[in-house]
């Protein structure tokens, strides 16, 4: 159970939130959209 909790979190951390390309994110990785997210919100504060 402990090797397939561990595969399963590699999975999700290593290729679908880094890698793999969401329609929802305008073809972006979750990871890159939440990053391009926060500095346009940081952007936005000084403004």
């Amino acid at each position: 159970f402990i090797d397939a909790k561990y595969s399963v979190s590699d999975y999700i951390n290593g290729y679908y939130n880094n890698v793999r390309p969401h329609h929802y994110n305008a073809g972006l990785a979750p990871n890159e959209s939440e990053v391009r997210y926060q500095d346009s919100k940081t952007v936005a504060k000084f403004y």
